[in-house]
């Protein structure tokens, strides 16, 4: 995943305010007590970062994978 997809995942699960809020706010205690933002900032592969913000949020697993592609050109 990149980070531009990872953005869009952001923005499509949850919105751009919210979706912001919970990037520089929430605390993901599994990335070691970082917010999203901050893991990125150190490294951790958007991937990663999407996945542990999806568990601690109580997003579907199906929602998981595929997020933040954009829709194949028609």
């Amino acid at each position: 995943m990149k980070l531009s997809e990872f953005q869009r995942a952001i923005v499509d699960e949850f919105g751009s305010v919210y979706g912001q809020a919970l990037t520089i706010d929430l605390v993901l205690g599994e990335l070691g007590g970082r917010t999203a933002a901050q893991a990125i900032e150190a490294g951790i592969p958007p991937r990663e970062v999407w996945f542990a913000l999806c568990r601690e949020t109580g997003v579907p697993q199906a929602h998981w994978h595929g997020a933040g592609k954009p829709a194949p050109k028609r």
